[in-house]
């Protein structure tokens, strides 16, 4: 049976997404209609079914993705040259709830187990890791200096990793951007897939360091510790060596268990997204996400300005007016942030999605907003906070890969789930796999690559691919090491809105 060339993805679509190049003069036959290509066109772009005349809405998974920006004739190759985004302001939402629960009532709790650490508080990891974290970009340099000394002196023989957080902050910021740091720099030193943390000072900085360890809370003094380094007489070296050599050998001790996978947080994350997103990967992590949920786990989607277009879908599917409205505030706000700059809200494709199929912010949201499948809302966070309910949350934070990843890691994810068309190496401080869009990324990119969801359009279906797909995840959280992990690419960065001093 031959593979299709296109697919018509909502019966309400006024385009076909090309799985396979066409070329001009090529027929299609959609509905009944044959319908001649009009240009060439590549994978992954879409070829208009009907005639539009200018200023009519494009549809695209059932919503519309922009209006055209000329009249346009069945046939043709509809860009970002041809089609205009329909986003502007901030906006007026009402609440029209629908049943979310009974989207995934079908799928059976099956009682999986993953192999984690279960740490002192109860909390589980999936690594076993010694952190170095610096309060300020001042001491970045010590700390690398000490993580790869400990590296050198035990070859990491009993742990999982050892790793600093280098960051550009910790001083000369003010109030909101302040406060972002020091609650994404708390974050990682509470977050469990860190076996132990040594807090790194210099002493003199705004992020104080007894102010921040208070932030802390009720931790495990054990395993996080602090090193003011200007307190220190003489070499803050050997002073912070002796501190890790003690968090290595009380880490070292601890054992992978068997842990529910009820207990498993996973962050939902697109980044360099192509026409295939929202028909394979997205669709491919929106199914684990349900699944997981239906097992009683969690999954966080970010990248609010990725929301525009698509947020009503996530605004219905909330499970009470409260978490509405807090959707609603989260929307409208990013929004004013982008307008308070002098910004436009509906400009976020960037050169290689527009190239991979993506025209406007709408096409990118409705195949964005996949990935969180169709369950409930359950909780809605503000950038920098912590998780504390399970089931699907919204989390405040941009697109930007980098950024987006670190604050889903930092809201307590044990991995981060990252599917991509035009590929990234990124990792940020917790395992991030990257799942694939089309076949041809997963073939010439596979050290960067997990998961290849572009077997979707070789003939394979998406009820073959999501336990093969679900198993991967699992062994992931029980130690297999995720692409960046083997590569050694892992860094976090921190969202900044002000000025610095």
């Amino acid at each position: 049976m031959a593979l299709a060339t296109f697919l018509k993805i909502n019966p309400a679509d006024s385009v076909v997404v090309c799985l396979a190049p066409k070329q001009k003069g090529d027929i299609i036959e959609v509905d009944g209609k044959q319908i001649t290509v009009n240009q060439d066109t590549p994978a992954g772009h879409k070829v208009l079914i009907k005639d539009v005349k200018e200023g009519e809405d494009i549809i695209k998974y059932g919503y519309p993705i922009g209006h055209a920006r000329q009249d346009l004739k069945a046939g043709d190759w509809v860009n970002e040259n041809n089609l205009k985004t329909n986003l502007s302001g901030t906006l007026e939402y009402t609440y029209q709830p629908v049943d979310a629960k009974s989207d995934i009532s079908h799928i059976k709790n099956e009682n999986r187990t993953f192999k984690g650490y279960i740490r002192k508080n109860g909390d589980v990891g999936v690594r076993n890791e010694i952190w170095i974290v610096p309060t300020v970009g001042c001491v970045n340099g010590i700390a690398e200096r000490m993580a790869q000394k400990l590296r050198e002196e035990t070859g990491c023989k009993d742990i999982d990793s050892i790793w600093t957080w280098h960051h550009n902050y910790g001083c000369s910021q003010l109030s909101e951007d302040h406060e972002n740091t020091r609650k994404v720099l708390r974050d990682i030193c509470l977050h469990p897939n860190a076996g132990g943390v040594l807090v790194l000072s210099l002493g003199c900085e705004n992020n104080q360091p007894e102010d921040f360890m208070a932030m802390l809370g009720d931790y495990d003094q054990s395993r996080i510790k602090l090193l003011v380094t200007q307190r220190v007489e003489g070499d803050e070296m050997e002073a912070g060596m002796e501190i890790l050599r003690e968090l290595y050998k009380q880490a070292s001790q601890d054992k992978r268990e068997d842990v529910p996978v009820s207990k498993l947080r996973v962050g939902l994350k697109c980044g360099g997204s192509d026409g295939f997103s929202g028909i394979t990967a997205n669709p491919l992590v929106g199914e684990f996400s349900d699944w997981l949920v239906a097992q009683g786990g969690t999954s966080v989607l970010t990248e609010v300005p990725e929301m525009f277009g698509a947020e009503t879908i996530l605004m219905n599917r909330c499970e009470t007016p409260k978490l509405f409205d807090e959707t609603v505030s989260m929307i409208n706000n990013f929004k004013n942030y982008f307008l308070s700059h002098g910004e436009p809200v509906g400009e976020n494709p960037s050169p290689g999605n527009k190239a991979g199929g993506i025209s406007t912010l709408e096409d990118k949201a409705l195949g964005c907003t996949q990935k969180c499948g169709k369950a409930p809302v359950s909780g809605v966070m503000e950038y920098g906070d912590r998780l504390e309910h399970t089931g699907l949350n919204l989390l405040s934070a941009p697109g930007n890969d980098l950024v987006a990843s670190t604050a889903l890691a930092s809201c307590g994810c044990h991995i981060v789930l990252f599917t991509t068309g035009r590929g990234t190496p990124f990792g940020t401080f917790v395992p991030t796999m990257k799942v694939a869009t089309n076949p041809t990324l997963a073939k010439n990119k596979p050290h960067w690559v997990d998961f290849s969801a572009g077997q979707l359009v070789e003939g394979r279906t998406m009820q073959e691919l999501v336990p093969e797909f679900i198993d991967k995840v699992l062994a992931v959280a029980s130690g297999e090491h995720a692409r960046n992990e083997e590569n050694g690419y892992r860094e976090i960065s921190i969202f900044k809105n002000g000025v610095t001093l």
